[in-house]
C-alpha cells in the first residue's frame, strides 16, 4: 500500500533502521530510502527549511548585496552612481560583502528574502578604473558573506539643490519597496560631492535598527520640542 502511492523517498526518522521488506520493495520500485537520527519533528524542520530555499521562486535584481552590521542591505542606483565603491569601502570598514550586481532573492517564508551570489560572481566585486578585484583574496574570508536576509534597501540617487531643498528634514526620506510581495524599507541617499557615503550607510542601518525597536529620533525630537514650548507657555 505504501509503494503503491508512488513516493518520491521514504525516510526513516529516530534512528530506526529499515526492515528488509521494505528495502526489496524500495529496490523494487526505485524509490530511494534515507534514515536519519533526528525525531521526526525535528527532522520536518530541516526539510522544509530547506526545501523552501530550494524551491523558492528567484529574482534576480541590479544592485550590490552588502551585511552591514549583521544586517542585509541591498545598495541600487544608476549605473556608474557609486555602488561599487560604496561597497568597497564598506568592506575596508569591516562589513561584508555578498554579491555584486546581480544578486539573486528568494522568498523563503512570507515576510523573509533570501539574498545569494551566483557561483560565477562570487567574492568579486568589480569597482570603475580598477576593474574586477577579488574580496576574497584581498580581505580575506571575512570579508565575504554566502547568504543573508535582505532587510533594507539603499538607494544612491543624485539630486540636486531643489530636491535636496524639499527633502523631509525630520523623517529624511523612508518608503518600501515591494520584491516577491514582500515589503522592504527602502532609505534614498543623496549623492553629492563632500557627502561620505559609507558613514551614511552606517547611520542609515544603526537608525533603521532603532526604528525597529521602536524608537523613532524624529519624534523625540518633536516631543521634546514640544515640552520645551509647553513649558515656555506657561
Amino acid at each position: 500500500t505504501l509503494f503503491a502511492a508512488h513516493p518520491a523517498a521514504l525516510l526513516f526518522a529516530d534512528g530506526i533502521a529499515a526492515q528488509a521488506p521494505f528495502i526489496e520493495a524500495a529496490e523494487a520500485s526505485a524509490t530511494p530510502v534515507f534514515g536519519s537520527p533526528l525525531s521526526d519533528s525535528q527532522l520536518i524542520f530541516e526539510l522544509q527549511y530547506y526545501l523552501n530555499n530550494a524551491l523558492a521562486e528567484p529574482i534576480t535584481v541590479h544592485g550590490v548585496f552588502m551585511e552591514v552590521m549583521g544586517v542585509g542591505v541591498l545598495l541600487t542606483g544608476d549605473a556608474g552612481i557609486g555602488k561599487s565603491e560604496l561597497a568597497l569601502e564598506l568592506v575596508t570598514r569591516g562589513h561584508r560583502l555578498i554579491a555584486d550586481d546581480a544578486p539573486i532573492f528568494s522568498r523563503i517564508a512570507p515576510d523573509i528574502l533570501n539574498g545569494t551570489c551566483p557561483p560565477l560572481l562570487n567574492g568579486f566585486l568589480e569597482v570603475r578604473g580598477l576593474g574586477v578585484l577579488n574580496i576574497l583574496a584581498m580581505f580575506g574570508d571575512s570579508a565575504i558573506k554566502s547568504n543573508r536576509y535582505l532587510r533594507l534597501i539603499l538607494h544612491l540617487e543624485r539630486q540636486d539643490n531643489r530636491s535636496l531643498a524639499e527633502m523631509d528634514r525630520l523623517d529624511g526620506s523612508f518608503s518600501t519597496r515591494r520584491l516577491l510581495g514582500v515589503e522592504i524599507p527602502e532609505i534614498t541617499l543623496p549623492v553629492a560631492p563632500g557627502r561620505t557615503l559609507a558613514i551614511l550607510a552606517e547611520a542609515a542601518v544603526r537608525n533603521y535598527l532603532l526604528r525597529r525597536n521602536g524608537y523613532y529620533a524624529s519624534r523625540d525630537f518633536a516631543e521634546r520640542q514640544q515640552r520645551l514650548l509647553d513649558g515656555d507657555s506657561e
